[in-house]
């Protein structure tokens, strides 16, 4: 274990600014019953899935169109109050978080699918769809929307904080697949970035620059996002493994020899005890690989077979298929319920959760030193990973009450993402910033590249009221 390391710089940096009683009259003017200052609302839009704490905001609009979201900027623009955008609130990383004070813009109600252009295998949506929505709406046309990240989280959270899941090492992240965004920025202005068009060199990317930006830089208010055509066949199946580094030398030798793995997620031994108490289920206890895969049906039963007799090389055992959809969503509702699964297994914990990514080569050496670290530490922690694309997700449970046990999560935190870095990887695969992880932004970019982020951002949002406190403190 290193050296214990302050962990004051990982607590928000709480600074409220005041919110004059002229805004309030201006929103309620505006927006009427869709203004609500009610507390148990601006609680609710208050926190997310992290482990920190803030004051809720203010007040929070309920926008139902693009006008609205302008208009609330503006007005808030106007006193410099800041505005944070929300969708259902499933972020880790303290991203919905009041730490400046301000209003909470809700797009939840914003939820239409605007147009769905099958033959050009492009969607437009507003940002409050959320993705099984969105593949609900498009299911008729043999089409689907690949990314997910697990939480059934809306296209516009997604965009802006760059998520992927667990099928990015097949179809890529929302980095890949977002070709056109509409944004209302910090003047309150609407702006659109790219087109339909599969590629363009016109200008600077603003539409990468939107995403990603955690609510820093815009609000965005309409996605226009990449459809894959449904696979003919599709095929899961689980295998147990002695040990973690059974499981990674599998993974890191399937994704070697270039067989097309559409999800590929490792799930350690306490994670599927876990798993099986909260679901029911009786998986065996054991570290193991759900894969999937997609294709023809011969070219299905082949990475299949070529999957299995790799796994067998490394004491892979007990394959279990699954080729019904019914079948399929059992095995992948264990995966998708991890996190509930070991909140319940430790009443009143809260899970500091890593996201650290390296490069596959590098997978083993970084994720089994983490995992001899966790042991030793005696705090109970789950482990489940997008391994496919190296990209793995550690939960430590601690009693929030007990300010030893997140010190000891932090130090583990600390460690691994210091490692990874040392590995060439990166401090978050796909939760973002936030707040958790800004100390560690400068430390992977440097402190230049994390300056030219700050230019970018005053000169786009002068009055800082563009979800203030993410990313980088100004």
């Amino acid at each position: 274990m290193n050296a214990p390391i302050p962990t004051s710089h990982l607590v928000p940096d709480i600074h409220p600014r005041e919110v004059p009683v002229a805004l309030m009259e201006a929103l309620k003017k505006r927006f009427a019953e869709r203004c609500s200052t009610a507390l148990v609302v601006r609680e609710q839009h208050g926190r997310d899935e992290s482990s920190f704490e803030a004051p809720p905001p203010a007040a929070v609009v309920f926008a139902e169109s693009t006008a609205d979201v302008a208009d609330a900027v503006k007005l808030a623009g106007d006193y410099s109050v800041p505005v944070i955008p929300f969708g259902v609130g499933t972020s880790l990383e303290g991203h919905l978080l009041a730490v400046q004070g301000g209003i909470s813009i809700d797009v939840s109600r914003m939820n239409q699918v605007l147009s769905i252009n099958a033959e050009d295998l492009t969607v437009t949506v507003q940002p409050g769809v959320t993705r099984k929505q969105l593949n609900e709406a498009v299911k008729s046309t043999g089409l689907f929307f690949p990314i997910d990240p697990g939480a059934d989280a809306t296209l516009g959270g997604m965009s802006a904080t760059r998520a992927s899941g667990t099928n990015a090492v097949r179809y890529g992240t929302m980095r890949e697949n977002v070709l056109a965004l509409q944004v209302v920025t910090a003047s309150g202005d609407i702006i659109r970035t790219g087109t339909r068009a599969k590629k363009s060199a016109a200008g600077y990317d603003l539409t990468r620059l939107m995403v990603g930006s955690e609510g820093t830089l815009g609000v965005i208010t309409e996605v226009t996002v990449r459809l894959y055509p449904l696979p003919e066949a599709i095929s899961a199946a689980i295998c147990s493994f002695p040990s973690i580094e059974a499981a990674v030398r599998t993974t890191i030798q399937i994704i070697q020899m270039g067989i097309p793995i559409a999800r590929v997620e490792l799930i350690d031994r306490n994670t599927v005890r876990m798993v099986n108490a909260y679901a029911h289920l009786s998986l065996r206890e054991e570290p193991l690989l759900l894969m999937e895969f997609h294709g023809s049906p011969a070219g299905v039963k082949e990475q299949a077979e070529l999957v299995q007799e790799i796994a067998s090389e490394f004491g892979g055992n007990a394959f279990e298929w699954a080729t019904t959809p019914e079948e399929r969503t059992r095995l992948w509702t264990a995966r998708h319920n991890a996190y509930f699964a070991a909140i319940q297994s430790k009443p009143g914990c809260r899970a500091i959760s890593t996201d650290t990514c390296v490069p596959i080569s590098r997978l083993a050496d970084c994720l089994l030193d983490s995992v001899a670290e966790a042991d030793a530490s005696g705090i109970p922690y789950f482990l489940v990973g997008h391994v496919g694309d190296g990209n793995f997700h550690f939960g430590y449970l601690i009693d929030p009450s007990k300010p030893s046990e997140r010190e000891i999560a932090e130090q583990l935190n600390h460690a691994l993402v210091t490692r990874a870095l040392r590995l060439e990887g990166t401090c978050t695969g796909e939760h973002g910033v936030g707040l958790h992880k800004m100390g560690f932004l400068v430390t992977e970019t440097g402190a230049g590249a994390v300056d030219m982020m700050r230019s970018i951002k005053r000169a786009l949002d002068p009055k800082n009221i563009m979800n203030p406190g993410k990313i980088f403190s100004l």
